[in-house]
């Protein structure tokens, strides 16, 4: 299956002080290069957030207002891709792999999206393979600020539970620690 790849990578950092989230080590390895791992097989890889170097054979692009958030950052990437499906991930996911990318592509059969449940239940929207068609369609008018749940929880969602550790992410100095 022939499919693209969004990555989200320029959230602000607030818990951590600021800090460049997608370039932190974990394990010897920088958060932004797991999520292009995980996306060993998409063509082309979209990186939305400011250009780092060192990141191999990926498309950097900026929303059109930096800092307002996922759904805009989802929009600026969308607007590259030209494949019928899109892999979306968040730029500071320590868990995600190949496989796990592998497992949502497999559930997304003819729904919308298929998205990562986490071991509570809790649907992880950036973590997800969708139909670009239906994403586009969902998008607001006013894409700045606007809340990724409200935007993609009216699609046709199928939820794919995690295999264990596969949502973690670095949010505050404790998940840092816990991972490094």
């Amino acid at each position: 299956m022939s499919y693209a790849g969004i990555v989200l990578a320029g959230g602000a950092a607030r818990r951590l002080s600021g800090v460049d989230k997608p370039a932190l080590p974990v394990g010897g390895k920088p958060l932004l290069a797991r999520a292009l791992a995980a996306l060993a097989d998409a063509d082309p890889v979209i990186v939305v957030g400011p250009e780092r170097p060192g990141f191999g054979d990926v498309v950097w692009t900026r929303e059109i207002s930096p800092g307002t958030g996922p759904v805009a950052a989802l929009a600026a990437g969308l607007a590259l891709v030209r494949t019928e499906i899109v892999v979306v991930l968040a730029g500071d996911l320590a868990g995600v792999r190949k496989s796990t990318v592998d497992r949502l592509l497999a559930g997304l059969g003819r729904a919308s999206g298929a998205v990562l449940v986490d071991a509570s239940g809790e649907r992880q929207w950036l973590l997800g393979a969708w139909r670009a068609e239906a994403l586009r369609g969902a998008l607001p008018e006013t894409v700045e600020n606007a809340s990724l749940r409200r935007t993609l929880g009216g699609l046709e969602i199928v939820d794919v539970p995690e295999e264990p550790g596969e949502s973690a992410d670095i949010d505050t100095p404790e998940d840092l620690d816990r991972f490094s």
